[in-house]
């Protein structure tokens, strides 16, 4: 019984830590930088040409360079992403949605290391793997990890 009143407790104040990060200033700048992504219009239509661009790389990406349109597929890819990328109100939202991980990670590695510093913890959101990838890329390198 005292084992699971701790428990209690513990996830009680886990909950009050998460209730803490949703009236953080951190937090309130992601949720006014969402909504400003989600009402710019022009933003919203880079997202869309972005994302049927992307399944058109997905489609060339199966077969890889020998797809006839490889080439051109990759250099739309990239200018269709950049032009995302470096529209301010995108970009707002990527530093705001960066600035929100960051805290998360922060409190994670705080109360992991509280316990004991052999913990791993996650860094910038991602799973716990020995190698940096899942291999869900494709080991393209996209995901981030060093292939």
């Amino acid at each position: 019984m005292l084992a699971t009143m701790e428990i209690v407790d513990l996830l009680d104040r886990s909950e009050s830590i998460g209730r803490m990060i949703l009236e953080s200033e951190t937090m309130q700048q992601y949720q006014e930088a969402k909504r400003a992504l989600e009402n710019d219009k022009e933003a919203q239509k880079l997202i869309k040409n972005f994302a049927n661009m992307k399944e058109h790389y997905e489609d060339v990406q199966r077969f890889g360079r020998y797809h006839p349109d490889y080439n051109t597929i990759m250099k739309k890819v990239r200018s269709v992403k950049r032009e995302m990328d470096m529209h301010e109100t995108v970009a707002q939202f990527k530093r705001a949605e960066r600035n929100i991980q960051k805290l998360l990670d922060e409190i994670s590695e705080s109360v992991a290391f509280s316990v004991s510093e052999q913990i791993k913890v996650p860094k910038n959101g991602m799973a716990l793997t020995d190698t940096g990838c899942s291999g869900g890329c494709g080991s393209g390198g996209s995901c981030g990890c060093a292939s």
